[in-house]
C-alpha cells in the first residue's frame, strides 16, 4: 500500500492546527484512520517533516550473483530442467533453499523462459 500523499498530510496538519476539530474529528474528516493522525504528528515532532519515511529496501534474495549464473548455466547446458529439478540442485549443491514460485519469479527476473516447445506438431481435431 502506498503512502497517503504529502498533500493530504499538511492537510491533515493544518486542519488540527486551524483547531477543526480532535484528532479523531480531523481524522474523520479526512477519512483516515486516527492511529494515522497520531503517527503524523509524532513524525512531525520527531522529524519537523510530514513526508513518510523512505522505503527500507526489503529483504534480500537468497539467491546473489554467483548462484544465478550458476542456474543460468544449468539451463545452458540442460535446457529441459523442471523447476522442480532446478530447486533440487539448488538445495543441493549450493544449500539454497528455495520455493517454485520464487524461483519462477527469478527466472522471469533473468529473463530465461522455461515454457517448454514440443518437439511433435500440434494435434488438430478437424471441423465439420
Amino acid at each position: 500500500m502506498a503512502p497517503y500523499s504529502i498533500d493530504l498530510r499538511q492537510k491533515v496538519v493544518d486542519a488540527y492546527e486551524r483547531g477543526v476539530g480532535s484528532q479523531r474529528q480531523v481524522a474523520e474528516l479526512f477519512g483516515v484512520s486516527i492511529s494515522f493522525v497520531e503517527k503524523l504528528f509524532m513524525r512531525l515532532r520527531s522529524t519537523g517533516a510530514v513526508a513518510p519515511k523512505p522505503h527500507a529496501g526489503g529483504k534480500r534474495s537468497r539467491l546473489d550473483e554467483a548462484a544465478r549464473q550458476r542456474l543460468a548455466q544449468w539451463l545452458h547446458t540442460q535446457s529441459d530442467l523442471t523447476l522442480n529439478e532446478l530447486a533440487q540442485r539448488l538445495k543441493t549443491e549450493l544449500d539454497i533453499p528455495i520455493g517454485l514460485p520464487r524461483l519462477c519469479r527469478v527466472l522471469k527476473q533473468m529473463q530465461l523462459s522455461r515454457k517448454k516447445r514440443r518437439s511433435m506438431r500440434r494435434n488438430v481435431t478437424p471441423t465439420r
